[in-house]
């Protein structure tokens, strides 16, 4: 089972990994979902290019319409602790291979894209 946290050293290197394979024998691995689960003005002023916008409230009564369970989800707040609340409800409800980005986008932006504004 995976850690419900991924750290954005991590999570940086497997998005490169799922955009260019490690050997032709190894087959592409899917990229990640990024669901950004803080508030539209949060989002507005920093974000993960690619990651989608549902907000914390929205999660119980939009996940099982909009994100495939199967699919790898990471979920990005500011500092790590609602995405983890999020996390933890996703993996109760089918979403096993949700996991929490560590520290948020704010560690996103210090350590993996400083052009991210911190807030």
């Amino acid at each position: 089972m995976l850690d419900y946290e991924i750290s954005p050293a991590d999570l940086a290197a497997r998005n490169k990994a799922t955009a260019t394979p490690m050997s032709k024998a190894e087959p592409l691995k899917p990229a990640p979902v990024l669901l950004d689960v803080r508030e539209p003005w949060e989002y507005q002023i920093a974000h993960i290019p690619g990651s989608t916008l549902m907000p914390m409230g929205d999660v119980p009564s939009r996940a099982h319409v909009e994100l495939d369970p199967d699919a790898p989800i990471v979920v990005i707040c500011h500092a790590g602790v609602r995405s983890m609340n999020v996390t933890h409800w996703l993996r109760e409800n089918g979403f096993e291979n949700a996991q929490s980005l560590r520290g948020g986008i704010d560690a996103w932006s210090r350590e993996i894209d400083p052009k991210i504004p911190r807030y």
